[in-house]
């Protein structure tokens, strides 16, 4: 019989003993209808019961069976202690689904391959340099004429493709509104060196990427294809309006295809040559993703691109004047790497990576505390089975075969709790996601529940299985069927083994409040920083226009927008403080060189903008209309201190750089308090603020974005940004309002990854202290239960409360505190690796340590009133008559 035949049989089994019985019988009906004596016929057959059982083996997989009665009884155990099983399920659920939701999450930014053809021979270019702190750091940032001479380089040996970053580009199709899209720039040959295909129409080709502004060609992703066309095949030949280019969609690029920048999903993709001013030297812009041909040795390219970026860089700074020796020496001798980028590079990678990997580590350990309930639950279990084990020994059941019924009853355990898991996990990778969006800043990643997701979800339960139900099951199968039978297995071997795990899940559950609350105080800490302006009920919107507007129209905007109703104070700069954007400058001043501080914030503003962002200005004036730069400037108290030692400047002059490398001067005509422009975590810098738009010499060319900054009456600005985005366009045609945020918004972008480090740290320490408070509960009413004919005995000779609660607890909060002790030296080793995440929060505070301390204790006497209660509450004459 085949070993198909065999498990299908397992599971029709009555119609097989049915079969079985009816072979046999007739053989005893052919034998009696022969004459012969039915005596002699059972003599001669045998037992009946050993020859069904015989026909029965080799007509079912009986390792199958066997495994499917263990199911069947582990399901029965399950369903007979309701509450038990429901609290085990739910504590693994819970930590077999954030493991998941974290793998998803680890996987999609860092681990799945790009999916392009051999992702596993991409690199990305990048050099070293020298921060404005002094600290080495890695940029990948090239101008195209730096890519040109790479390509040329390493030809034969390697491909290179130029990508940019995809940043947001206002489009209009046709008579339509404006609205915003992710653009990446690409070369031509990309989607064929990538091993691509088009999903509609065609892809670029390298003739499409040879002469700048002559193919104005786009190519749709195929998700934004999706979301904004619904797959309409149409949508091939349609043409789209970006400032003075009209561009053509030509094709749409394969499904899953979402760019090479991980974390951000491009919806349009143009070609390089398309970049305005794309043949600036100085002009970095895009990103070099190197493939090695087959047989090429990366070291080899790295050093042949080393050599063409000197060569290049002694050329370039040949026409450089007034740069420190020292940033010329650095920016000549920068070292050169290839960084492995199978999975794409991103920004995005490089900021979240050790945030995700530290909640990876917490999602672990509340995962431990889980199987370390769950592991005393069964032991308890195990312990008070263990007549029933001895019985089936002594009836001849193996040790193999008592591993695994416990087992089975484990596996079902898990395997019901990686389905509810999954299911939490199927909706918090997603949510996660969502909470490291910022304003201007949406993070996407795919998430599918592909093979990779299933495979981990397997393989956890697998291993979730043997954390909790190996150690039950070994101590099950070494059962003693005589010592048991009589009552004599010793106690304080399955005690032990109890507060092991009870000192375990102390360690985790300490560990765990312990990065809690430095991650907590940290978010706080950093919220709660002056900003040294007022954010409240100020709404920025970043307006365009499809050319440079003199600067007197965008004051004609700002005057129609001051006078709609329900504004207090509007002014118009460059952008929002805190946005994400900023511009840095040279400066020279009262005897101090770049050599000291090498760059400055700059930002352009107009008149009222001090005014409208509430930033007092301590001296001087505001900005007039006519002022222009570089001719006059306000700076901020921070450079007055570091360049005036402390004095007003006003009057003073500062020599800046502009267009490339000229110098020019500028007098400094006010003094504004302290605001931060960019990051909490770093000082109030020195800053100097310019005219908006107005550039000497440069007037009638004036500029193409800018944002308003307004401050309504309404504690909602939001409420107003409807009314705003028509209003400007009326006032100008030329305006098109591409974005609209809140200034709040964009003050607690700069908190994003510390805010969900707080919030998701906290949940789970939460989640752990719960769940080992369920576990040392379980503990102590399994001790009472066990000892209650001991505790009995002792109140009955007259012991005291006290005494009896001393011998129900000592033995468990003494583990308790070597828990704690041990999750505080875990905790003070795992600072330092989380230290760049800190801010002005120090591990050995004690406050860091009180806390973890206290809030377990506290949760530990609760945990223990009840069967407490239950111990000192014991009658030994009702116990006695139940004997």
């Amino acid at each position: 019989m085949s070993w198909l035949s065999r498990i299908a049989n397992v599971f029709r089994s009555r119609s097989v003993d049915s079969d079985i019985d009816a072979e046999l019988e007739s053989h005893f009906e052919e034998a009696r209808a022969a004459g012969r004596d039915p005596a002699e016929v059972s003599r001669e057959f045998g037992s009946r019961l050993r020859a069904h059982e015989a026909v029965r083996d080799a007509m079912v997989a009986t390792w199958l069976e066997s495994l499917v009665a263990d199911a069947r009884f582990g399901w029965r155990q399950l369903l007979k202690h309701k509450a038990a099983s429901a609290a085990a399920v739910l504590s693994l659920a819970f930590g077999i689904g954030a493991c998941t939701a974290a793998f998803r999450l680890i996987d999609a930014m860092f681990l799945r391959p790009l999916p392009v053809a051999d992702p596993g021979s991409l690199y990305v270019l990048t050099y070293g340099f020298i921060d404005d702190s002094g600290k080495a750091d890695t940029a990948e940032n090239f101008s195209y004429p730096d890519f040109r001479l790479f390509r040329a380089a390493v030809k034969g040996e390697a491909e290179l493709v130029a990508v940019s970053y995809a940043q947001w580009m206002d489009i209009a199709y046709g008579g339509e509104e404006t609205e915003r899209v992710r653009r990446q720039y690409v070369s031509g040959w990309a989607f064929a060196e990538f091993g691509l295909q088009p999903a509609l129409g065609r892809l670029f080709t390298e003739a499409d990427d040879l002469t700048p502004g002559a193919h104005p060609y786009a190519v749709l992703s195929y998700d934004y294809w999706s979301r904004r066309f619904h797959k309409d095949p149409h949508v091939i030949g349609r043409t789209f309006r970006n400032g003075n280019d009209l561009y053509q969609i030509v094709g749409v690029a394969p499904r899953g295809f979402t760019g090479m920048e991980t974390g951000t999903f491009t919806d349009v993709f143009v070609p390089t040559m398309m970049a305005p001013s794309v043949e600036e030297l100085y002009r970095n812009w895009l990103l070099t993703w190197v493939r090695l041909r087959r047989g090429a040795d990366p070291e080899r390219v790295r050093q042949q691109l080393h050599a063409t970026l000197l060569g290049h860089r002694r050329e370039l700074v040949k026409a450089w004047v007034g740069v420190p020796r020292r940033e010329i020496d650095d920016y000549v001798s920068a070292p050169v790497f290839l960084e492995p980028a199978a999975a794409g590079f991103s920004g995005t990678q490089t900021y979240y990576r050790s945030a995700l990997m530290i909640l990876g580590v917490l999602v672990v350990l509340v995962l431990l505390i889980a199987c370390a309930n769950v592991a005393n639950l069964m032991t308890a279990q195990a312990a008070a089975r263990g007549r029933e084990m001895a019985l089936r020994v002594s009836i001849g059941a193996g040790r193999a075969r008592l591993m695994q019924l416990v087992l089975m009853e484990s596996i079902l355990l898990a395997a019901v709790s990686s389905v509810i898991g999954i299911l939490f996990a199927w909706r918090a990778a997603p949510f996660v996601v969502g909470m490291l969006n910022a304003p201007g800043w949406a993070v996407r990643l795919s998430l599918p529940a592909d093979w990779r997701v299933t495979t981990f979800a397997v393989a956890l339960t697998f291993a979730v299985t043997l954390l909790f139900g190996l150690a039950p099951a070994l101590r099950a199968s070494a059962v003693k069927p005589a010592s048991t039978l009589k009552g004599g297995d010793d106690p304080h071997s399955r005690r032990r083994l109890l507060h092991a795990l009870v000192a375990a899940q102390v360690a985790f559950c300490f560990l765990v409040h312990f990065v809690a609350g430095l991650f907590v105080s940290t978010f706080e800490r950093l919220a709660n920083q002056p900003t040294g302006f007022s954010a409240a009920r100020v709404l920025a919107l970043e307006t365009s226009s499809r050319t440079g507007q003199p600067t007197q129209l965008w004051y004609q905007a700002l005057d129609h927008v001051r006078a709609l109703p329900g504004i207090e104070s509007a002014a118009v700069a460059g952008w929002a403080l805190m946005s994400g954007t900023g511009w840095m400058q040279r400066v020279w001043a009262n005897g101090h060189t770049p050599d000291e501080n090498p760059r400055l914030w700059f930002l352009g503003v107009s008149p009222g903008w001090f005014a409208t962002m509430k930033i007092a200005l301590l001296d001087g004036r505001d900005f007039r209309p006519d002022d222009t730069y570089p001719r006059v400037a306000i700076v901020n108290q921070a450079f007055a201190r570091y360049y005036f030692e402390g004095r007003s400047p006003v009057g003073r002059t500062l020599e800046t750089q502009y267009d490339g490398y000229h110098r020019g001067t500028v007098q400094i005509v006010g003094l504004a308090s302290d605001a931060r422009y960019a990051e909490m975590r770093d000082a109030i810098t020195p800053t100097v603020y310019v005219p908006f738009g107005n550039r000497t010499g440069e007037a009638a060319k004036g500029t193409n974005w800018g944002t308003f900054l307004v401050r309504t009456q309404s504690q909602d600005p939001m409420a107003l940004a409807s009314l705003l985005r028509r209003e400007i366009p009326r006032a100008r045609s030329e305006f098109q309002v591409s974005n609209v945020f809140t200034q709040e918004e964009a003050v607690r972008s700069r908190t994003v990854r510390e805010r969900m480090l707080a919030m998701l740290s906290l949940f789970f320490a939460t989640v752990a202290l719960v769940l080992a408070g369920v576990g040392l509960y379980g503990v102590l009413d399994y001790a009472v239960v066990g000892r209650r004919h001991e505790l009995g005995i002792l109140i009955a000779l007259g012991a005291c409360n006290g005494d009896i609660v001393r011998r129900v607890t000592v033995e468990v909060f003494s583990m308790l505190l070597l828990g704690a002790a041990a999750g505080l030296a875990l905790g003070l080793g795992s600072a330092r690796y989380i230290a760049t995440l800190l801010y002005q929060v120090k591990p050995t505070d004690a406050p860091m340590l009180a806390l973890p301390v206290i809030t377990i204790l506290s949760a530990a006497i609760l945990a223990a009133l009840p069967p407490v209660l239950r111990a000192i509450r014991i009658d030994p004459s009702e116990m006695l008559r139940t004997e």
